[in-house]
């Protein structure tokens, strides 16, 4: 029998592997609520699962590319492309192969993508940090050590969480708009539900 973590594609695959969109089909409440501080032009989703997030950010006008792992969420996610009458350039790629165009985009959006080990964790960023323009946005909702008290969804490792700390750390001479670790109820379809340690995040790239 396999865990999250031994082998982290069969287990997504498997999770997506079904009509109903785990997550929902909503976008991310807390970057619906934030998105006044993404920067006009082009945004990159990353893990981006069965694109809700990415398919919102089309529809709000920003040119969109995402990509996910999972095979059955990325043909999920461009049927909701399609039902939205958007257009997302999908790739389904995991993060150490995908392309990432140096300084490139204007606004980077990670939501909940606790999936790599602390190792790995500081090369991942520092992708996410090259890809985006100087003066561009970096938008995350992640989880807290307190959502394993709720146990309402992610990875379940204490090691793969969020605070505020952590975040400067590996952020350093960004600009934060907002850098908060809160608990609320969240309903994102079946996987997502129920109260939760979260941490919410804008901050902008410095300028050269």
């Amino acid at each position: 029998m396999t865990t999250p973590f031994t082998d982290p594609k069969a287990n997504w695959e498997q999770r997506f592997a079904t009509k109903e969109f785990i997550f929902g089909e909503a976008v991310n409440e807390y970057l619906k609520a934030k998105s006044h501080f993404l920067k006009p032009g082009n945004a990159l989703a990353i893990a981006d699962g069965e694109g809700r997030n990415s398919v919102w950010l089309a529809r709000q006008g920003w040119q969109v590319d995402a990509f996910d792992f999972a095979e059955n969420a990325v043909e999920k996610a461009k049927l909701l492309a399609q039902k939205n009458q958007v257009k997302v350039n999908f790739t389904c790629s995991d993060w150490q192969s995908f392309d990432w165009k140096t300084e490139h985009y204007d606004n980077v959006v990670g939501i909940f993508f606790q999936f790599v080990n602390p190792a790995d964790r500081a090369l991942l960023f520092a992708k996410m940090h090259a890809c985006l323009k100087p003066g561009g946005c970096m938008l995350i909702q992640g989880y807290t050590a307190e959502q394993l008290t709720f146990n309402t969804g992610g990875p379940g490792m204490l090691s793969h969480m969020y605070d505020q700390d952590l975040m400067k750390q590996l952020l350093p001479g960004y600009e934060f708009f907002d850098l908060s670790t809160y608990t609320a109820e969240i309903n994102e379809g079946k996987a997502h539900k129920g109260m939760s340690g979260l941490l919410g995040l804008v901050a902008i790239k410095p300028l050269k």
